[in-house]
């Protein structure tokens, strides 16, 4: 950790207990469609923890479903997914612990953005909600991927990708800290792992 100046967290898993939570979500939404199909999705959502709903809801019907979709259902579909996460996310209680323990103890040693798959304004009222956002010197998330979202705060802010590290817990994750070649730390099952370029602190 001695070279690192800047951490970039992934939010869902990582800071916030709440995958379970988003998988339900997913579910109720897509509640009146085969649970074959829904099933194919739900694990494709747990394998792609990174990706946005509104890719997810979109591969649903375009690579599951095998049916085109305008953008307008998409958004249609995602407004009644944020109506669930905002009745079932907003408990400090579902904060990671560990997590918070380390950026409130480092809070004034390393710059920390946020960057997830989470709608983002939607995320961004989360988290003033569980008065995290004080932590952070932005907080962003969908519909731009995590590998923009990373690469425009490296460019705006000057950081150096030797100096970096990207925190998540999904495949995603990884292949977005790769595009920007800065390290990476996986968290699965609260298990650190090292792997390639991953950095274990």
């Amino acid at each position: 950790m001695k070279n690192l100046k800047t951490i970039f967290w992934d939010f869902d898993g990582v800071i916030l207990n709440s995958n379970n939570i988003r998988t339900k979500g997913f579910r109720k939404v897509l509640s009146l469609y085969p649970k074959t199909e829904v099933d194919e999705l739900i694990n494709f959502h747990i394998a792609n923890g990174g990706l946005s709903r509104y890719f997810k809801f979109r591969y649903f019907y375009e690579e599951i479903l095998k049916i085109k979709v305008n953008d307008d259902h998409i958004q249609e579909l995602a407004s009644k997914f944020s109506e669930i996460m905002q009745t079932e996310l907003y408990n400090k209680n579902l904060l990671i612990k560990n997590t918070m323990n380390f950026i409130e103890k480092n809070r004034f040693n390393y710059d920390m953005h946020i960057v997830s798959g989470s709608d983002g304004l939607e995320l961004l009222n989360l988290c003033n909600f569980l008065d995290i956002q004080k932590y952070f010197l932005q907080i962003k998330g969908s519909p731009t991927e995590k590998k923009y979202l990373i690469q425009d705060i490296m460019s705006n802010y000057n950081y150096k990708p030797s100096e970096c590290i990207l925190v998540g817990d999904s495949i995603n994750d990884f292949e977005a800290a790769n595009e920007n070649k800065i390290f990476f730390m996986g968290v699965v099952d609260r298990i650190l792992i090292q792997k390639s370029n991953f950095l274990l602190f």
